[in-house]
């Protein structure tokens, strides 16, 4: 391949093994998202636990409808 025109030609052609020896921002921003998916999957797995949901469910139903009382 003499250029690679399309996106996933660009994409089979990036030196990763060159950035990654090579590049402090590029080695640390791997490493930085690699040790965040576990605290963010850990974050939505409690945001969207049914005790939750059931408590948001019933601030917004009392914001927008109202609690009667003023």
């Amino acid at each position: 391949m003499r250029y690679p025109y399309t996106i996933l030609g660009k994409i089979s052609q990036f030196p990763y093994k060159y950035y990654v020896q090579n590049s402090w921002f590029f080695k640390y921003t791997l490493i930085a998202g690699l040790i965040s998916l576990p605290i963010f999957y850990k974050i939505q797995k409690l945001s969207y636990s049914p005790e939750n949901v059931k408590k948001w469910e019933k601030i917004h139903r009392d914001m927008f409808e109202g609690t009667g009382h003023h």
